[in-house]
């Protein structure tokens, strides 16, 4: 039997590795910055740094390793919410088209606004992406859950195959909105389809944070509901789970919390998929611990995935979203080798 990590020592070991990395992500960039700088910096707001130095720690890498690490953290509790939702390892915002359509939905916002912007004022802008980015979310959510959900419960192959669908259809669309965009309008959108967590400013840390703060809460209310669910949906029932209802719940939150991490640095995927698997194989598949572990790991991820594409083709930077898809498309092939005999 498989030795799982207790809980409390999970946390202390993952929050620990998390403060390191931060640390360190503060520290990488193209002006160099040793780590005892930044933690002087940060951690004991040493006057002796250099004032340039701390202007770049605090306005520019610090709250640029704020947003990875919530974006890290939402994404993974999101997959983790998923795959116990439906029942299945494969299921992740990215893969199911969820995220295609949140990025459909927030692509649209971004031409809108850019042909109304001179009669607009700019919290239009901050408030319409997300906005869109969560209804595009949410339709697709629910198209793929009832496309894949029938009397003998839910496919992983109609949800795939729905989600291989749904995302050719969001790019068809994004394609036209690249088609009908200026100058400004392209190159925001080109950036921000690859992923990218270079725009970090205090307006996407908070509507993140409070964003973060709400899914945390609600899926550790939902943790027992949703390890009465891995039984199977007629178990959970006569449990007094109501299935439906918490299907419902759960879609939404689920689906407003990709919406709003796409609206903020674009398509960054696979994040979901392997962290969950990561914290089952540490932690087991309780959600009570999973969910938790889940956020921390993924923050993890993120941020490391962010660091190593700031320095692997410096001076330029590698969006965030390729590094991902980097790690997680081998994943995800090695996952559907070892379900495909349950699939077909």
């Amino acid at each position: 039997m498989q030795q799982r990590l207790p809980l409390p020592i999970a946390l202390l070991i993952f929050s620990s590795a998390l403060f390191v990395i931060s640390i360190s992500s503060v520290t990488v960039g193209p002006m160099n910055i040793s780590f005892s700088q930044s933690l002087q910096s940060l951690v004991f707001k040493s006057e002796e740094i250099a004032s340039h130095i701390n202007m770049v720690i605090h306005e520019i890498r610090f709250p640029r390793t704020l947003l990875c690490i919530l974006v890290g953290a939402i994404l993974a509790i999101c997959g983790t919410v998923m795959q116990g939702l439906f029942r299945n390892p494969l299921a992740e915002p990215g893969i199911i088209g969820v995220s295609a359509g949140a990025a459909l939905g927030a692509a649209f916002a971004i031409v809108l606004y850019g042909r109304f912007s001179h009669f607009l004022p700019e919290l239009v802008e901050v408030l319409a992406v997300p906005l869109f980015a969560f209804i595009g979310g949410t339709v697709t959510t629910i198209l793929v859950y009832r496309l894949g959900t029938g009397k003998m419960g839910t496919s992983v192959t109609v949800m795939l195959l729905a989600g291989v669908a749904i995302s050719a259809l969001s790019g068809a669309g994004i394609g036209y909105m690249n088609f009908v965009a200026d100058d400004q309008m392209l190159r925001d959108l080109t950036l921000w389809s690859m992923g990218s967590l270079a725009g970090a400013n205090t307006a996407a840390i908070i509507m993140c944070l409070i964003t973060f703060c709400i899914l945390l809460a609600v899926f550790w209310r939902k943790s027992m509901a949703l390890n009465a669910l891995l039984l199977g949906e007629s178990e959970a029932a006569h449990l007094g789970i109501p299935v439906e209802k918490l299907k419902r719940q759960l879609i939404l939150v689920t689906a407003a919390g990709v919406g709003i991490t796409v609206s903020v640095c674009g398509m960054i995927g696979f994040v979901g998929l392997v962290i969950p698997h990561l914290g089952r194989l540490l932690c087991g598949p309780d959600h009570r611990a999973l969910i938790p572990v889940s956020a921390l790991l993924g923050a993890l991820l993120l941020t490391g995935a962010d660091m190593f594409a700031r320095v692997a083709v410096a001076p330029a930077e590698l969006p965030v979203g390729i590094v991902t898809a980097l790690i997680g498309a081998p994943f995800f092939l090695y996952l559907l080798f070892q379900q495909r005999g349950r699939i077909l």
